[in-house]
């Protein structure tokens, strides 16, 4: 099964520090930006999910532990580690609904105290655990954490829709994405663009279309770029127009 420290082991093992720099600058650890004062040591994704793989039977409390880590690479780990169980739990000859209940609680109480807090670690969990948590469910809670002040709270909502969009049903991420229409943060706006992208072309381009038609003069302009970038060139040009 393991431990939080073993997993903290493997990975300081294959770390580089010259990884670690760039990730640094790439994810915008800086003063003021949005991924500030979290610490890299330098694993690329691919070598942290070969670390997670070996620690698949972790506990949820030595998960916990991951999550609480100030370095980036431990709290992926454990999200890693946590999808796999929560798609293990959700198996249809061996669903355990009160595994996955406990797991979507335990995600979502990792999110509520910001250990979910970079667009890498959401986009990568969000649609996984609550997504699928909530595809036969009401979706309540995600409303709840589109009014979060919190930004990563706010894109694991929209983001968590995902699940929803590859089944056909684009209805939680229209109603989301036209509440925050007026979101001022960036990645909150690549994020709505970004799944009213996949309305389009995973469930209905006309739902898409009739979504654009109605709010496009309202949108900001980049998360209208994200939803209109598999448009034809002359619907692209029209909707973008209307701003």
């Amino acid at each position: 099964m393991g431990t939080a420290v073993q997993v903290m082991d493997a990975l300081a093992e294959v770390a580089d520090p010259d990884d670690a720099v760039f990730l640094q600058r790439f994810f915008k650890t800086g003063p003021g930006q949005y991924g500030e004062g979290d610490v890299f040591i330098g694993v690329r994704v691919p070598a942290t999910r070969a670390v997670a793989k070996r620690f698949a039977e972790l506990p949820l409390e030595e998960i916990g532990v991951l999550l609480d880590s100030g370095v980036h690479e431990h709290r992926l780990a454990g999200l890693v580690i946590l999808n796999r169980l929560f798609e293990r739990a959700s198996r249809p000859k061996a669903r355990d609904d009160a595994q996955r209940e406990r797991l979507a609680d335990f995600y979502l109480a990792g999110v509520r105290r910001g250990r979910v807090n970079n667009w890498d670690l959401v986009d990568g969990s969000a649609e996984f655990v609550l997504g699928e948590y909530l595809v036969d469910r009401p979706r309540d809670l995600l409303f709840e954490l589109a009014g979060s002040d919190v930004l990563w709270e706010r894109r694991v909502a929209v983001l968590s829709t995902f699940a929803f969009i590859k089944r056909g049903d684009a209805s939680t991420t229209l109603a989301l994405a036209e509440r925050l229409l007026d979101d001022r943060e960036d990645l909150m706006q690549k994020a709505v663009g970004w799944m009213l992208r996949e309305v389009g072309k995973r469930v209905d381009q006309v739902e898409l279309l009739s979504f654009l038609d109605a709010h496009a003069p309202a949108m900001p302009r980049t998360m209208l770029s994200y939803a209109t970038e598999h448009l034809a060139p002359a619907q692209r040009a029209a909707y973008r127009a209307a701003r």
